[in-house]
């Protein structure tokens, strides 16, 4: 049904005369009839009924003019809500991987606590096929993703993403194997092709990263561990169960040494991630602008969480 007939009905039923809806609304009592007319033939059935010269509405109408102040009010409700120039209110969906949590949503969820209290922000944690899957199916509004730069991620065309931070990876070793501590040049990485490798257990870009550095090495890594937790990965490596990528800026544990790796390095790279087109809704773009702002002056260092 047309809102418009609906608002001509709504005031029909208030004003009680064709004439003075006319009046109010600048048209004549012959479009006013028109209008109701098609609303009746929308709904199916007979919206007035004479009363000696002028119409009133039969009970089918008033009914439906009581539907219809409801439905006028919310559709003036999400007009409001869609406004650009509005203010920002309903909830945002979010799901991300822990450290982007940490370290970029939650520092903005506090900042729109203050700024824009109607916003309210729903949090998931998943890895980024895992969230990819659920922002292509509408399933959440935004994804915080990672992948590496030797593992660039695909995440579609109906998804655009918006760079966040960067950080470098090195390859974290049992503290004994950490002489000599450099590695200065990729064929470096061989001496550790007859170890296990860890990788991550529910994303694939660790792996290709490994394997595409391996390969530089002239090697093919026996990865043996998929593993989520980077807390995990070091129980492994301090026990001597292998060697894995870990963050260069995340202090390590006693019994783990973090390896600055040579050209090319391995960088994990953040993005928020949204459906292309959503961008504009007022709740996801003042958070989106928060992600960028504390993105553009918070700096990697040691001290941060992960």
């Amino acid at each position: 049904m047309d809102v418009r007939r609906l608002h001509l009905l709504v005031e029909l039923s208030r004003l009680g005369s064709m004439r003075a809806v006319a009046d109010t609304h600048g048209l004549t009592t012959s479009t006013v009839s028109q209008q109701l007319a098609a609303l009746a033939k929308e709904s199916g059935t007979a919206l007035l009924e004479p009363q000696g010269r002028r119409v009133r509405l039969t009970p089918a109408g008033r009914r439906l003019a009581d539907h219809a102040v409801r439905i006028l009010a919310d559709v003036d409700a999400a007009r409001r809500d869609l406004d650009p120039g509005a203010e920002p209110r309903g909830t945002v969906r979010v799901a991300g991987f822990a450290s982007a949590i940490r370290r970029s949503l939650l520092p903005a969820v506090a900042d729109l606590a203050g700024t824009h209290p109607d916003v309210r922000v729903e949090i998931r944690e998943y890895e980024p096929i895992e969230a990819f899957a659920l922002l292509a199916d509408d399933d959440v509004d935004l994804a915080l993703t990672y992948d590496y730069n030797l593992a660039p991620a695909s995440p579609g065309p109906v998804l655009e993403a918006a760079a966040l931070w960067s950080t470098p990876w090195g390859l974290a070793v049992p503290t004994g194997l950490a002489e000599p501590a450099d590695l200065t040049q990729p064929s470096d990485l061989a001496r550790f092709r007859d170890h296990q490798w860890i990788v991550n257990s529910r994303n694939t870009a660790d792996e290709e990263a490994v394997r595409t550095l391996a390969s530089l090495a002239g090697f093919s890594p026996r990865i043996t561990h998929e593993i989520d937790s980077l807390d995990l990965v070091e129980d492994l490596i301090t026990a001597g169960h292998g060697v894995g990528l870990l963050p260069v800026v995340r202090p390590a544990r006693a019994g783990v040494v973090v390896l600055p790796l040579p050209a090319p390095a391995v960088e994990l790279r953040a993005f928020a991630v949204t459906r292309r087109g959503r961008s504009g809704w007022a709740p996801l773009r003042v958070l989106l602008g928060r992600l960028l702002d504390h993105a553009r002056v918070a700096a990697p260092s040691r001290a941060e969480p992960w």
